[in-house]
Protein backbone atom coordinates (compact mmCIF):
# COMPACT_ATOMS: atom_id res chain seq x y z
CA UNK A 1 0.00 0.00 0.00
CA UNK A 2 1.43 3.05 -0.94
CA UNK A 3 1.42 6.51 1.04
CA UNK A 4 1.55 7.75 4.62
CA UNK A 5 1.75 5.58 7.35
CA UNK A 6 -1.21 4.61 8.78
CA UNK A 7 -1.97 4.79 12.54
CA UNK A 8 -3.68 2.25 14.73
CA UNK A 9 -5.72 3.68 17.36
CA UNK A 10 -6.74 0.74 19.94
CA UNK A 11 -8.35 1.18 23.58
CA UNK A 12 -11.41 0.40 25.21
CA UNK A 13 -14.70 1.81 24.50
CA UNK A 14 -14.61 5.23 26.87
CA UNK A 15 -11.13 5.61 27.15
CA UNK A 16 -10.94 8.67 25.39
CA UNK A 17 -10.18 7.73 21.79
CA UNK A 18 -12.55 9.46 19.90
CA UNK A 19 -11.81 12.68 22.02
CA UNK A 20 -8.20 12.60 21.18
CA UNK A 21 -9.10 11.72 17.60
CA UNK A 22 -11.43 14.88 17.03
CA UNK A 23 -8.78 17.16 18.72
CA UNK A 24 -6.28 15.53 15.83
CA UNK A 25 -8.33 16.33 13.30
CA UNK A 26 -9.18 19.61 14.25
CA UNK A 27 -5.57 20.66 14.40
CA UNK A 28 -4.18 18.65 11.20
CA UNK A 29 -7.35 18.74 9.14
CA UNK A 30 -5.53 17.91 6.17
CA UNK A 31 -2.72 15.32 7.34
CA UNK A 32 -5.44 12.70 8.74
CA UNK A 33 -7.90 10.83 6.99
CA UNK A 34 -10.59 8.29 8.63
CA UNK A 35 -10.90 4.74 7.74
CA UNK A 36 -14.51 4.45 7.66
CA UNK A 37 -15.32 0.65 9.21
CA UNK A 38 -18.07 -0.99 7.88
CA UNK A 39 -20.61 -2.69 10.51
CA UNK A 40 -24.13 -4.75 10.59
CA UNK A 41 -25.24 -3.00 13.12
CA UNK A 42 -27.88 -0.84 12.74
CA UNK A 43 -27.07 3.33 12.49
CA UNK A 44 -27.56 5.41 15.57
CA UNK A 45 -29.39 8.54 15.04
CA UNK A 46 -27.45 10.86 13.08
CA UNK A 47 -25.01 8.65 12.00
CA UNK A 48 -24.16 8.64 8.09
CA UNK A 49 -24.02 5.79 6.19
CA UNK A 50 -20.11 6.07 4.29
CA UNK A 51 -19.21 8.66 6.64
CA UNK A 52 -19.22 7.07 10.19
CA UNK A 53 -19.84 3.45 9.12
CA UNK A 54 -20.46 1.83 6.08
CA UNK A 55 -23.21 0.04 7.43
CA UNK A 56 -23.81 -3.30 5.45
CA UNK A 57 -25.67 -6.33 5.75
CA UNK A 58 -24.20 -9.21 7.69
CA UNK A 59 -24.38 -11.44 4.43
CA UNK A 60 -22.24 -8.78 1.82
CA UNK A 61 -19.97 -8.50 4.50
CA UNK A 62 -19.07 -12.08 4.77
CA UNK A 63 -18.92 -11.80 1.20
CA UNK A 64 -16.46 -9.48 1.28
CA UNK A 65 -14.40 -10.83 3.97
CA UNK A 66 -14.12 -14.31 2.29
CA UNK A 67 -12.64 -12.47 -0.82
CA UNK A 68 -9.77 -11.17 1.19
CA UNK A 69 -11.03 -7.37 1.24
CA UNK A 70 -10.61 -6.57 5.27
CA UNK A 71 -6.94 -6.21 7.04
CA UNK A 72 -9.39 -7.36 10.22
CA UNK A 73 -12.96 -7.97 11.24
CA UNK A 74 -14.14 -9.13 14.55
CA UNK A 75 -17.64 -9.46 16.40
CA UNK A 76 -18.44 -7.51 19.21
CA UNK A 77 -21.91 -7.57 20.73
CA UNK A 78 -23.80 -9.52 17.89
CA UNK A 79 -22.24 -7.40 15.30
CA UNK A 80 -19.11 -7.46 13.09
CA UNK A 81 -17.01 -4.57 12.49
CA UNK A 82 -13.91 -4.70 9.70
CA UNK A 83 -11.73 -2.18 8.12
CA UNK A 84 -11.72 -3.00 4.51
CA UNK A 85 -8.36 -2.56 2.24
CA UNK A 86 -10.33 -0.02 -0.02
CA UNK A 87 -11.20 1.91 2.98
CA UNK A 88 -7.40 2.42 3.87
CA UNK A 89 -6.03 2.67 0.52
CA UNK A 90 -9.13 5.65 -0.07
CA UNK A 91 -7.27 8.02 2.58
CA UNK A 92 -3.59 6.60 1.65
CA UNK A 93 -4.78 8.19 -2.04
CA UNK A 94 -5.41 11.22 -0.44
CA UNK A 95 -1.69 11.36 0.67
CA UNK A 96 -3.01 11.82 4.23
CA UNK A 97 -2.27 9.56 7.25
CA UNK A 98 -4.94 6.97 7.70
CA UNK A 99 -6.67 6.69 11.08
CA UNK A 100 -7.49 2.79 12.12
CA UNK A 101 -9.58 2.80 15.40
CA UNK A 102 -9.29 -0.87 16.22
CA UNK A 103 -10.28 -3.07 19.27
CA UNK A 104 -7.27 -5.42 20.67
CA UNK A 105 -8.86 -8.20 18.30
CA UNK A 106 -7.90 -6.40 15.24
CA UNK A 107 -4.46 -4.80 16.44
CA UNK A 108 -2.92 -8.70 16.46
CA UNK A 109 -4.35 -9.26 13.20
CA UNK A 110 -2.98 -6.32 11.85
CA UNK A 111 0.35 -7.48 12.72
CA UNK A 112 0.11 -10.48 10.48
CA UNK A 113 -0.21 -8.11 7.27
CA UNK A 114 1.84 -5.96 5.35
CA UNK A 115 0.24 -2.59 6.70
CA UNK A 116 3.55 -1.62 9.22
CA UNK A 117 1.66 1.08 11.24
CA UNK A 118 2.15 2.74 14.25
CA UNK A 119 0.53 1.23 17.28
CA UNK A 120 -0.79 3.22 19.63
CA UNK A 121 -3.03 2.10 22.74
CA UNK A 122 -5.20 4.82 24.64
CA UNK A 123 -6.41 3.19 27.99
CA UNK A 124 -8.42 4.93 30.95
CA UNK A 125 -6.59 5.59 34.60
CA UNK A 126 -8.64 2.45 35.79
CA UNK A 127 -11.87 0.39 35.17
CA UNK A 128 -13.34 2.08 37.96
CA UNK A 129 -13.29 5.40 35.93
CA UNK A 130 -14.20 3.77 32.84
CA UNK A 131 -17.11 2.47 33.96
CA UNK A 132 -18.43 6.38 35.42
CA UNK A 133 -17.16 7.68 31.86
CA UNK A 134 -19.64 5.06 30.28
CA UNK A 135 -22.51 5.63 32.29
CA UNK A 136 -22.39 9.15 32.22
CA UNK A 137 -22.48 8.82 28.01
CA UNK A 138 -26.45 7.74 29.09
CA UNK A 139 -26.43 5.36 26.09
CA UNK A 140 -26.01 1.79 27.04
CA UNK A 141 -28.31 -0.04 28.94
CA UNK A 142 -27.09 -2.09 32.29
CA UNK A 143 -26.26 -5.34 30.08
CA UNK A 144 -24.55 -3.59 27.12
CA UNK A 145 -22.27 -1.53 30.30
CA UNK A 146 -21.43 -4.80 31.75
CA UNK A 147 -20.29 -6.33 28.33
CA UNK A 148 -18.36 -3.26 27.38
CA UNK A 149 -16.87 -3.80 30.71
CA UNK A 150 -16.11 -7.15 30.02
CA UNK A 151 -14.41 -6.37 27.28
CA UNK A 152 -12.17 -3.14 28.41
CA UNK A 153 -10.99 -6.12 31.20
CA UNK A 154 -9.97 -8.21 28.38
CA UNK A 155 -8.38 -5.34 26.00
CA UNK A 156 -6.25 -3.83 29.12
CA UNK A 157 -4.97 -7.23 29.86
CA UNK A 158 -4.28 -8.30 26.08
CA UNK A 159 -2.61 -4.90 25.72
CA UNK A 160 0.13 -5.23 28.43
CA UNK A 161 1.99 -8.01 25.90
CA UNK A 162 5.54 -6.63 25.26
CA UNK A 163 5.81 -4.80 21.89
CA UNK A 164 2.42 -4.79 21.16
CA UNK A 165 2.46 -0.92 20.88
CA UNK A 166 4.54 1.75 20.18
CA UNK A 167 3.18 3.94 22.56
CA UNK A 168 0.34 3.57 25.54
CA UNK A 169 -1.71 6.28 26.38
CA UNK A 170 -3.18 6.72 29.90
CA UNK A 171 -5.89 9.12 29.49
CA UNK A 172 -6.37 10.87 33.15
CA UNK A 173 -5.71 13.61 31.85
CA UNK A 174 -6.89 14.96 28.19
CA UNK A 175 -4.01 17.68 27.55
CA UNK A 176 -1.36 15.96 28.39
CA UNK A 177 -2.71 12.18 26.36
CA UNK A 178 -2.91 14.93 23.58
CA UNK A 179 0.50 16.06 23.45
CA UNK A 180 1.90 12.37 23.74
CA UNK A 181 -0.41 11.35 21.18
CA UNK A 182 1.38 14.34 19.16
CA UNK A 183 4.44 13.81 19.51
CA UNK A 184 4.64 10.04 18.49
CA UNK A 185 2.86 11.35 15.23
CA UNK A 186 5.00 14.07 14.36
CA UNK A 187 7.50 12.81 12.12
CA UNK A 188 4.67 11.25 10.16
CA UNK A 189 2.75 14.61 10.03
CA UNK A 190 5.74 16.92 8.77
CA UNK A 191 6.70 13.89 6.15
CA UNK A 192 2.96 14.38 4.91
CA UNK A 193 2.86 18.32 4.96
CA UNK A 194 6.84 18.34 3.05
CA UNK A 195 4.98 16.02 0.58
CA UNK A 196 1.69 17.98 0.06
CA UNK A 197 4.47 21.16 -0.74
CA UNK A 198 6.55 19.04 -3.14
Amino acid sequence: MQGPRPVVLSGPSGAGKSTLLKKLLKDYENVFGFSVSHTTRQPRPGEVNGKDYHFVTREEMQKEIDAGEFIEHAEFSGNMYGTSKGAVQAVQAQNQICVLDIDIQGVKNIKKTELNPIYISVQPPSIEILEKRLRDRKTETEESLQKRLTAARVDLELSKEPGLFDLVIINDDLEKAYSELKEVLLEEIKKTEESRKS
